[in-house]
């Protein structure tokens, strides 16, 4: 049997200079100084634009201002956009997604880095692009213009375009990462048993990924109702036609300043609520 003069005392974790090591408890209950006062600054750059558009709001007049007709038409025209705009990302960028995640092709990350471009691409130049292809005289517009009688540049439909154009990657990326993180043992179980491959995807891939469709469903509708410069390139600014939302806050500031802030203030909130819809999802792939 053992006896207390064979047990060693446990030595203190050491660091670098030869000094115990401090607990990970004291560790995240010290206050870092040296980033305290960068971290307040970045805080306050970011939140006091916002706190000052929430202070100079007139609230008093606000619900009239929202019941003013081309107000209401604005955000008609932006909520009815922006949905058929994600639903037509929904119907693209899925399928995309899987084909970036599960297949093996030769030009994959060039394929994916071009699909990420539009998030880093000015929206102007994404417009102008969208202009010199689906223009009247673009490589494919004056296809459609002949052959179909479809003129997309400065209608409601190429508000449609352009704002699929700039949100479809965020909802590629959020479903590519989805596919990356599932688990595909319950897949091949599926196709084990005799699923087609259409119904594993069906009844097996989509549940599994639903929160990251969702996400990113999410993500690309609210990029799609803040879209300005590609929607203002490739559409116009023609009322009840192509003016949304941003269009209509850019109109207001040069001559009804208190209309463009009730605008802001709607979108604002409008974006507020969809980060809070998404921070459990956030919070669970963190």
């Amino acid at each position: 049997m053992a006896t207390t003069e064979h047990i060693r005392p446990v030595k203190p974790r050491r660091g670098f200079t030869g000094r115990p090591s401090p607990s990970p408890g004291r560790l995240s209950g010290r206050l870092p100084w040296m980033l305290l006062l960068p971290a307040l600054l970045g805080l306050a750059f970011l939140v006091l634009p916002l706190a000052g558009l929430l202070i100079r709001a007139p609230w008093p007049t606000l619900p009239q201002r929202l019941a003013e007709p081309h107000v209401l038409e604005a955000l008609r025209l932006s909520l009815v956009c922006a949905t058929v705009a994600t639903a037509a990302c929904l119907l693209l960028g899925v399928p995309l997604a899987w084909l970036l995640a599960r297949v093996e092709f030769p030009g994959r990350r060039l394929v994916r880095a071009l699909v990420t471009v539009p998030l880093v691409l000015p929206p102007v130049v994404g417009g102008v692009a969208l202009l010199l292809v689906l223009g009247r005289r673009g490589l494919i517009g004056q296809w459609l213009e002949a052959t179909f009688g479809v003129t997309l540049p400065f209608t409601t439909a190429g508000v449609i375009v352009a704002e699929a154009f700039v949100a479809m990657p965020f909802l590629v990326i959020s479903v590519e990462g989805a596919l990356r993180g599932a688990d595909r043992r319950f897949e091949e179980a599926a196709a084990t048993l005799g699923a087609s491959r259409w119904t594993v995807f069906r009844r097996v891939t989509l549940p599994m990924i639903a929160p990251g469709v969702v996400a990113g469903a999410v993500l690309c509708w609210a990029r799609a109702l803040g879209e300005f410069g590609a929607t203002i390139t490739f559409a116009g600014n023609f009322p009840g036609t192509t003016r949304t939302m941003p269009l209509a806050v850019y109109l207001a500031l040069e001559t009804e300043p208190e209309a463009a802030i009730v605008l802001s203030v709607v979108l604002l909130a409008v974006s507020v609520v969809i980060l809070a819809s998404l921070r459990d999802r956030w919070v669970s792939a963190s």
